[in-house]
């Protein structure tokens, strides 16, 4: 295999009965399997407490969960360990790597194989819409199972919007209403800084298409197949981009770095509103110092009147091969993936993480237990994912080396907020630099 393509109804998925184990069987008997993941921190050690519960629940498997270091890591670990013949059971592959997973061939068994493979129920419907789209082929089959799934949502400082004169139970809906206000809080100089983002590439661009219902590239966004483009240099996303170059301009808005960078300016309380991942929330709830709120992504009426869902951060479990892999190793990742499943572990597993509730079980379970009501807008990342009808713009981006494009995205917009180049010139750039990378990946997926 290339290493560049590698690299590069509710309850039904509950319902495991062909898969529960006989109490006779011994744990000398059992048949060890092995996760790979990315998770440090309190969420690894949410991990381990997922790994001691499934092998107290059942005598047939015994599963020993790795730390393997960050997202690429562990992509880059499980990708030499398949290589030598030597691949975990099953590997966590964060969302961007989706495209590139699917194009790995024997290295993997997608989770609707193995579902046909094992019994097991595997039930696309039983997931909630955002997170069913992403990791759903264009069939409806799943490709691999969900696992630790957030969005992109809106932080604002309560306090800050007080000062300012803004109404804090009314945060902006739309992106012309958070322009307002940030200007505003910067006139006020309600906090140093008026407004942040996260994530930009994500949430401004990916986020921002999927809920507009635009296209972000041809092929459905890829998921029709490898010979997709991108689509990024059209009107929508050029005035998106001139928007933030017109905030910064004003002193309204400050780019702060890529990726996570900027969440740190929320949570110190210099930023007022930060665009940033719902997971961020354990982070806010340990650092701030002042009121926080959680809310909906800004949306565009004069493009989408009916807003859609958004499209979901984190990660999902794949299934690999390996030389002499047994069908009773298969029926033990069967029998985890299950387990995970039970409306009951996605509900804890979402309060303890942050996480969101990935099965509407779950997400009924989780407001049940009163979570939601005991922790105001926690619910706002799942509400979210659920909006709106799933439409072939807002199921997710299925391009093969996601990644690097997004490194593309970063690097134009960035020469554009230093006034080396316009809006347009940014977008074109990086369509044009993003499709060699695509027409790269396709040559090589294709041997």
């Amino acid at each position: 295999m290339d290493r560049r393509v590698l690299l590069a109804g509710v309850g039904g998925l509950a319902a495991w009965t062909a898969l529960r184990p006989s109490a006779s069987v011994s744990a000398a008997d059992r048949t060890p399997i092995v996760l790979w993941h990315a998770m440090s921190g309190a969420n690894g050690e949410e991990v381990e407490r997922l790994t001691r519960d499934f092998n107290a629940s059942q005598s047939e498997v015994t599963l020993e969960a790795v730390f393997k270091g960050t997202y690429p890591e562990t992509l880059t670990a499980a990708i030499a360990a398949y290589r030598a013949g030597k691949a975990p059971h099953v590997v966590q592959i964060f969302e961007v790597g989706t495209g590139t997973m699917l194009q790995a061939g024997p290295a993997i068994k997608p989770a609707w194989k193995l579902a046909e493979e094992t019994g097991l129920a595997l039930d696309p419907k039983a997931y909630i819409p955002g997170v069913r789209g992403y990791y759903s082929l264009p069939d409806g089959k799943l490709a691999s199972m969900p696992f630790n799934s957030s969005t992109a949502v809106m932080w604002y400082n309560r306090d800050a919007f007080e000062k300012a004169g803004l109404d804090p139970d009314k945060p902006p809906a739309t992106y012309d209403d958070f322009a307002k206000a940030a200007r505003t809080l910067a006139s006020k100089a309600a906090t140093p800084i008026a407004s942040t983002s996260a994530w930009m590439t994500w949430i401004q661009f990916e986020e921002y298409a999927a809920i507009q219902n635009l296209a972000y590239a041809t092929e459905n966004d890829g998921y029709n197949g490898l010979g997709a483009e991108l689509l990024i240099n059209t009107k929508p996303f050029v005035d998106q981009l001139q928007r933030f170059l017109d905030l910064s301009k004003d002193g309204a808005f400050k780019y702060a770095g890529r990726d996570g960078a900027p969440d740190a300016v929320f949570y110190s309380g210099q930023a007022a509103i930060g665009f940033g991942s719902s997971s961020g929330r354990a982070d806010i709830v340990k650092n701030a110092k002042f009121r926080y709120a959680e809310a909906f992504l800004p949306t565009e009426p004069a493009l989408n009147p009916r807003p859609n869902n958004s499209i979901i951060g984190g990660a999902s479990l794949w299934a690999m091969t390996a030389p002499k892999r047994s069908e009773a190793e298969y029926k033990g990742v069967a029998a985890f993936y299950a387990f995970l499943a039970k409306p009951e572990q996605v509900a804890l597993y979402a309060q303890n993480t942050g996480y969101v509730p990935v099965t509407l079980a779950g997400y009924e379970a989780t407001k049940q237990a009163g979570y939601f009501d005991r922790n105001p807008g926690t619910d706002v990342p799942a509400r979210q994912l659920s909006r709106g009808e799933l439409t072939p713009n807002s199921r997710g981006l299925r391009l093969g080396r996601l990644p690097e494009i997004r490194a593309i995205l970063y690097e134009e917009i960035e020469k554009a907020l230093q006034g080396q180049q316009t809006a347009q010139s940014a977008m074109d750039g990086a369509v044009a630099r993003g499709n060699r990378v695509l027409r790269d990946f396709q040559k090589s997926a294709r041997g």
